[in-house]
């Protein structure tokens, strides 16, 4: 079944954070409502965000249908869903890692690559991306289609410290690859291992085989994370990010009291190595477009204006897990409090975990009453881009 008109240079930029990607199927599922003929040409993602782009850009269905189907799947979501969660397992891989800690590397076990096995989210992806065992041949019909115009996807090499964005496009695009200080770029034709790559929380999932290398969370090195977007030639940009934004009265309030558990350190790193950079880059991106604005096009050096829609949640989405955390499987749950998480007043770390439905209900309608919130401004962004 065609798409309605594609807004070929619309991009939609999908930000990381595990389970808190859920919340931005709340936001898609206003924007199929209320603007059924808008289709984003351009899909890009990072992390669970790009396993939600590369649903949308596999699947053949209507927009709205397949952003309902997307819904009913995360609704449906169970921590066994995504990584094995009994207890036998977990406890093989902690005795692992610490007999690799205490043995200098001489544990005689073969060493566990992660805290969990992310088999089922793999087998769950195949499954939901309708591969035929290899690639992901939904795109490729989506791109003869013609109203998806690329796909970008972007993870992060263990084996060179590079960030990488594999990208998948029709070939009358004309878009070229790209090279930057430790980013780069490359076309493929894409696969499973390279959504699970880009997913791959560090420590927590296994690092992913791809084509040779060996990649982790897209999130780890992507300074720039609407650049994908811009290479890929969209004049505006809506991107959904999974980063609260506290006051400065809740940013100078301690999350915990004493001296900081693993899992409240966990949670900083995190959220410092995948959502703090789309802010900057937001930033960096409106400075370009002020400094430009008064220039005729042939004296702007290749730099256009981008117009930048950026949607948020409301909630601290790692006050909000706290809630749920009861509810998580007993074995992981102790591992879990074994960390901290009960020690910490926002669960950053455990929020980037928490595949449970009701969480992820819960996120799905904050991002919709989020987008709700916006739709004034959402209608100007798209009106005015007509």
């Amino acid at each position: 079944m065609s798409e309605p008109r594609p807004w070929s240079d619309l991009a939609l930029m999908l930000s990381g954070g595990g389970a808190r990607a859920a919340y931005q199927v709340g936001f898609l599922r206003l924007l199929a409502r209320e603007f059924p003929d808008v289709v984003p040409g351009i899909l890009t993602g990072v992390s669970a965000g790009g396993i939600n782009a590369a649903y949308l850009a596999a699947r053949q269905e209507p927009f709205t249908t397949k952003v309902e189907d997307l819904a009913e799947i995360w609704a449906g979501l169970r921590l066994e869903h995504v990584f094995r969660v009994d207890v036998r397992d977990l406890a093989s891989r902690i005795v692992r890692w610490g007999g690799r800690l205490v043995s200098g590397g001489r544990y005689p076990l073969p060493p566990a690559r992660s805290m969990v096995d992310t088999a089922p989210l793999s087998e769950l992806l195949g499954r939901v991306l309708e591969t035929n065992g290899a690639d992901i041949p939904g795109i490729s019909r989506s791109l003869e289609a013609g109203w998806l115009r690329a796909i970008a996807l972007t993870a992060s090499s263990y084996s060179t410290g590079q960030s990488m964005t594999w990208v998948q496009t029709r070939d009358d695009c004309g878009i070229q690859t790209w090279e930057r200080p430790q980013r780069k770029s490359a076309t493929c034709t894409f696969r499973v291992d390279h959504v699970m790559a880009s997913a791959a929380l560090p420590f927590l999932f296994p690092a992913v085989n791809v084509d040779g290398a060996w990649y982790g969370d897209g999130g780890i090195r992507l300074t720039a994370p609407l650049s994908p977007a811009v290479h890929l030639g969209a004049r505006r940009i809506i991107a959904v990010s999974t980063r609260y934004a506290r006051s400065r009265e809740e940013a100078d309030r301690p999350s915990v009291t004493g001296y900081p558990p693993p899992a409240q350190v966990a949670g900083v790193l995190y959220n410092a190595i995948f959502l703090d950079q789309l802010d900057g880059d937001a930033l960096q991106l409106q400075q370009i477009n002020h400094l430009i604005a008064p220039l005729p096009d042939a004296e702007r050096g290749g730099l256009r204006h981008i117009d930048l829609l950026m949607l948020r949640p409301s909630l601290d989405l790692g006050r909000l897990a706290n809630a749920y955390e009861p509810e998580l499987p007993r074995g992981f749950r102790f591992l879990t409090r074994g960390l901290g998480t009960r020690e910490t007043r926002s669960n950053d770390m455990l929020s980037l975990v928490m595949f449970q439905s009701d969480y992820v209900k819960r996120l799905m309608d904050l991002g919709e009453a989020d987008a709700t919130a916006k739709l004034p401004e959402i209608h100007r962004f798209l009106d005015d881009n007509r």
